[in-house]
């Protein structure tokens, strides 16, 4: 891997630093050659301070270190991309990210953010309140069908059938995790949880 340390008179390169899991940009910081050497070396994540003018493994006070899973180098090999396992928080405020708390996950996330919103202001007129108002054994019912259409078309050959019924089945799910005041993110824990 080559970095171009020597494009910046201070010896520096920025570095990047996202969730490995979440893809959620966790901070921005700088390393120089010896600070990229040890995060390798180590994989724990360690920075060059510019405001202590010294190397700086994240969390070294805190305990809330970033483990290393990836690391690569952008195009013109003067900024560092490291996808890590945070230990906690990132941020130095208390935030999960510098950037805010605010989880940058993908669309799904931002579907589940509409529905949620579509039935807490209970809009007449929509499909997603008008289901939810049906009850959870419709809402269950509606999982259950998009489920067997999903293994319908998962043994013919027309893609596009498939993909659209897999994309009602997630849809009237986040519909059913909504109705027992569940979240993605409770059952992504899970599926994390399995992983480790």
């Amino acid at each position: 891997m080559n970095i171009d340390f020597n494009k910046n008179k201070d010896g520096l390169v920025p570095v990047i630093i996202q969730d490995d899991r979440t893809l959620q940009v966790l901070m921005l910081g700088y390393m120089n050659e010896e600070a990229f050497k040890k995060t390798e070396k180590e994989g724990v994540i360690t920075f060059f301070s510019r405001s202590k003018n010294r190397l700086w493994t994240k969390g070294e006070e805190s305990g809330n270190f970033l483990t290393v899973k990836n690391i690569s180098v952008d195009c013109d090999q003067d900024t560092i991309l490291i996808k890590a396992i945070p230990t906690n928080v990132v941020c130095h405020t208390g935030s999960f990210s510098c950037f805010g708390d605010k989880d940058s996950k993908g669309f799904l996330y931002e579907l589940e953010e509409k529905i949620s919103h579509r039935i807490d202001k209970k809009a007449e007129g929509s499909y997603t309140y008008s289901l939810f108002q049906r009850g959870i054994n419709k809402m269950a019912q509606k999982v259950g069908e998009e489920a067997v259409e999903v293994v319908i078309e998962a043994k013919d050959n027309n893609d596009d059938l498939f993909k659209n019924e897999a994309a009602d089945l997630l849809y009237h799910l986040l519909i059913l995790l909504k109705a027992k005041n569940f979240t993605l993110k409770d059952i992504e824990e899970i599926l994390l949880s399995r992983n480790r």
